[in-house]
């Protein structure tokens, strides 16, 4: 067996703060060698991140303080001087951040950053840094790379934009990357796409690869070994095989329990809670009822018919309008009371968009909407609080939703004050009844934002929108920003309220193990279209459109067993939805599958994935 490339021993980092060090991380240990990728997973907080950071020496050196040993070949990088080990960076262990955006400079293009990294640590003229920065965007599979050179970072899909971070991370053959959740902010597809291409490279290259995560879909897919941490510490360490199959710790075993499997609700038709296993205990917490059966026999609670938004993009010195971009096409669903009907796809696919036309946040263009029979979309003023009261929205960050200088127990009082449905005194009443019901303690009602973990805050907002008792939610990406476990602690709440309060679900997400878990009925989005609908059952276990064979066939699977498959580098993007002016779209036909399933008929541009499929 190989040398370890990096050996890690009791890492210890800690942080200054409010006149005290605070420890962080505490006695990590481990070893990566070469061609080896090791999975170090927790959730957020655990030290994932800070372990990295503390392998760079990129915590910063006037409030942290680390002890232990790093040892690359040999050499403690923690005893290293600056200078030293700034050539250490990029030269031997090279890092890929979670955001590429910010990660890249907008004011640069693509090609000008990778060739910066070559003419500084390998001493190249620009020319020759060029040339290299051209062979770079090849290896990293980026299609027409002499364009691409001179492009910006907006101008690149989030897929591209993390191959870019790739080929800087590459640029000097480092001995070691370290992938901290290089995949958590893309589409499945796309995770598949950069998934894939790390196994190439690595193999390619004869690289090692630390791979941080939460994602043990991910986790099974690439890791040889994984390392799990809580709470700032390794607490179980092994073979992925085994740490699958056969988990010591019972932390280790709720984290699995929370992973979504693709397939495990195979022959069944209604939603099913998680079975989660207490994470102190071990113990399962309960898996509790399955939602009930929608009644689709009355009229619809939702009807959406014909609906399209779309956007203006102009251009020139006078802003004159030289194309649209076609966010929703011709959208048409029902949603019947106490159901949830998922609308996926990926990211400009036109889900969020048809979700907040039906919120009334953004315009549409035609189509009718109607809420419980009524039209909403030509209501006005004072009639809009029909629609607010019956309908509320969940979105993706709860931070960003929540006014960092509000009490959370005003934050929840507001909306029935607002549309005056309590007194003051009533609504603090309400909010004492509504924080226990999302699994919070009614005394938190005084406590800022902030004080609260992303799962907490999630569940505030959920509070929230059941302030106004309403019959609708439309739940944007709701959960897609959040850990495993909490992920699943929070579709177990929704399906919860759902079978309580008889809530219908507009779920918007990209999530497909996911989805299969949480809805009824699912619709496939691309570009603004929904090209296959029916139920759940029908569409993950009959898919019939190419785009949803494409979707499902991305999703990881948290199965070691299939870390040997390769699957074909997928390089497709999703196609731009800006039209020009005077597009008139095409008259869709449409093909039943079977009662409820339907598929929108495609066309010559499918003809490929067809065959992949």
């Amino acid at each position: 067996m190989a040398d370890p490339i990096i050996r890690v021993d009791g890492l210890g980092a800690a942080f200054f703060r409010d006149g005290a060090w605070h420890d962080v991380v505490r006695g990590v240990s481990f070893a990566v060698r070469p061609r080896e990728t090791l999975a170090l997973v927790g959730e957020s907080g655990s030290g994932k991140s800070v372990t990295a950071l503390a392998m760079m020496r990129l915590l910063p050196r006037e409030t942290s303080r680390l002890s232990g040993q790093i040892l690359l070949e040999g050499r403690d990088l923690l005893a290293l001087p600056e200078p030293a080990m700034r050539r250490v960076r990029g030269n031997e262990i090279a890092m890929i951040f979670q955001e590429p955006m910010t990660s890249l400079n907008p004011a640069l293009t693509v090609g000008d950053q990778i060739s910066e990294v070559l003419v500084h640590h390998e001493s190249m003229s620009f020319r020759d840094a060029k040339a290299e920065t051209l062979r770079l965007l090849d290896k990293v599979r980026i299609p027409a790379s002499a364009r691409r050179f001179d492009e910006y970072p907006h101008q690149l899909s989030g897929g591209m934009r993390q191959r870019v971070m790739i080929a800087i991370a590459l640029a000097c053959r480092p001995k070691l990357l370290i992938a901290d959740e290089p995949t958590t902010a893309l589409d499945v597809t796309i995770q598949a796409q950069i998934l894939e291409l790390i196994k190439i490279l690595q193999e390619e290259e004869g690289l090692a690869v630390l791979f941080i995560t939460h994602d043990m879909g991910v986790v099974a897919e690439i890791a040889d070994r994984t390392a799990v941490m809580f709470k700032g510490e390794v607490v179980e360490t092994g073979d992925t095989a085994a740490i699958f199959h056969a988990p010591r710790q019972a932390y280790t075993r709720a984290l699995l329990s929370a992973v979504p499997e693709l397939g495990s609700m195979r022959g069944t038709f209604l939603p099913a809670r998680f079975p989660l296993i207490d994470a102190a205990t071990g113990k399962p917490d309960g898996v509790g009822e399955t939602a009930r059966a929608p009644d689709h026999a009355s009229m619809p609670l939702l009807r959406v018919e014909g609906l399209t938004a779309r956007f203006d993009t102009a251009s020139g010195f006078f802003g004159r309008v030289t194309g649209r971009v076609h966010a929703v096409e011709n959208v048409s669903f029902d949603l019947a009371a106490g159901e949830t009907l998922a609308l996926v796809g990926e990211s400009g696919c036109g889900k969020s968009s048809t979700g907040r036309a039906i919120m009334r946040l953004t315009p549409a263009q035609a189509g009718s909407i109607a809420l419980d029979g009524r039209e909403i979309l030509g209501l006005k003023g004072a009639d809009l609080g029909f629609l607010r009261r019956s309908v509320q929205m969940i979105f993706q960050d709860p931070f960003a939703s929540l006014d960092p200088r509000m009490r959370v127990g005003a934050a929840i009082a507001e909306p029935m004050l607002v549309h005056g449905t309590a007194s003051r005194g009533e609504a603090r009443h309400r909010v004492a009844e509504l924080l226990p019901r999302v699994g919070l303690e009614p005394a938190m009602a005084r406590r800022y934002p902030h004080e609260f973990s992303g799962g907490q805050r999630q569940r505030i907002c959920i509070a929230r929108a059941l302030a106004l008792e309403p019959r609708l939610i439309v739940a944007d990406e709701a959960v897609s920003a959040l850990d495993v476990s909490i992920k699943a602690q929070v579709i177990n709440l929704m399906l919860d309220l759902q079978r309580d309060l008889g809530l219908a679900f507009l779920f918007i997400s990209h999530d497909m193990a996911v989805v299969e878990r949480m809805s009824h009925r699912v619709a496939v989005m691309y570009l603004g279209e929904i090209v296959e609908i029916g139920p759940r059952a029908a569409i993950f276990e009959n898919p019939q459109h190419p785009y949803t064979r494409r979707l499902l066939a991305a999703v990881p699977i948290p199965d070691p067993a299939r870390k040997g498959i390769r699957r074909p580098l997928d390089d497709a993007e999703i196609r731009n939805p800006i039209r020009p002016v005077d597009y008139a779209p095409p008259k869709r036909q449409w093909r039943t599958v079977s009662p409820g399933h339907l598929v929108q008929l495609w066309g010559e541009e499918w003809a490929e994935p067809a065959k992949a499929a």
